[in-house]
């Protein structure tokens, strides 16, 4: 996970390059000959560590440079450059610019990578992430199902709930939690009931889980229910052998199956698989979908990125495994 320790240890000032011997001109032929990447007025990053980043990562690095120059004011960062602060996902979301948001920021203006917004923060949706000023993480929620696109502000809000109510270790969900933060994420909308897409961000907000691992699982669920799917239940214990629970991301009972979202980083990432080789993985995952589907007698159909396009592309997966939405 990027942290803003992380952006900060990564990032270079230009004092530091100066330091270093490096000339205006020898900066400029660095970000030239690919060594160097300029994030913002007067810092950069070695362009390996730009190109080894998430676009969540690139964005912090974006976030920490802009804050390294603000001075007093009011102003604090919002939308996707808190969502980065917060640790949120971006799903297909690239941000092109640092948001800033307060009261007295004199208008909304853009400048080359910043963008200044105009607009109220009150005391109660102010909040700092490792000394960065930010929107409250149920403020950033609340700006994003509303502005964004629904797979993105989706993506956001069930990682926010997971963030608060899942337990990794006994892979339980506390209900009280989640619902807690989404009571105080409609209060944000409620105070912003007049603002630009507020109808979005209810219904957004209320098929929210945070039983949601991956932004792919988020779109998938969102697709699933346009194609006129029953709300899913979302991960479903199922007995494994030798005692605890096999957990599948979608529990389809009205049309009698299973669904698994297969993110890349299960087979190909290391930090998820541990000690495992990719094949010992893929072994692994068939000896436990054949026990899923030997012992409930149900489908079990398995998606990828390539499968959440759209819903139309989900729907077209499903359907070569005879799985249609009922009716």
């Amino acid at each position: 996970m990027h942290t803003v320790a992380t952006a900060r240890s990564d990032l270079l000032s230009r004092a530091e390059l100066d330091a270093r011997g490096l000339s205006s001109r020898a900066i400029a032929a660095a970000i030239d000959s690919g060594l160097l990447h300029r994030v913002h007025s007067g810092w950069y990053v070695e362009n390996r560590v730009w190109d080894a980043a998430s676009p969540e990562g690139r964005h912090l690095l974006q976030v920490v440079a802009v804050h390294s120059h603000q001075r007093g004011g009011d102003a604090v960062s919002s939308l996707t450059s808190a969502a980065v602060l917060h640790g949120l996902p971006l799903f297909r979301l690239t941000p092109q610019r640092v948001h800033v948001s307060g009261a007295s920021l004199g208008g909304h203006v853009t400048a080359t990578d910043v963008a200044r917004h105009q607009t109220a923060v009150p005391e109660e949706d102010r909040t700092s992430v490792d000394g960065v000023a930010c929107t409250s993480l149920a403020r950033t929620v609340a700006d994003m199902v509303r502005l964004a696109m629904p797979e993105a502000g989706l993506s956001i809000a069930d990682a926010a709930l997971r963030r608060v109510a899942w337990d990794d270790a006994e892979r339980t969900y506390d209900v009280d939690a989640a619902e807690d933060l989404r009571a105080r994420v409609g209060e944000c909308m409620q105070r912003q009931a007049r603002a630009r897409g507020v109808r979005r961000g209810r219904y957004v907000l209320s098929i929210a889980d945070g039983r949601a691992q991956l932004p792919g699982e988020s779109v998938s669920r969102l697709y699933l229910l346009r194609l006129g799917f029953a709300t899913p239940r979302l991960q479903v214990p199922i007995p494994a052998p030798g005692g605890g629970n096999y957990l599948v991301d979608f529990g389809l009972d009205d049309v009698d199956a299973w669904g698994e979202y297969d993110g890349e980083g299960k087979y190909l990432d290391p930090q998820l698989r541990g000690a495992k080789t990719p094949e010992e993985v893929l072994l692994r995952e068939k000896e436990r979908e054949d026990w899923i589907r030997g012992t409930t007698h149900r489908r079990f159909p398995r998606w990828g990125k390539s499968s959440i396009g759209s819903a139309q592309a989900l729907g077209i997966r499903l359907a070569k495994f005879h799985i249609t939405p009922p009716g």
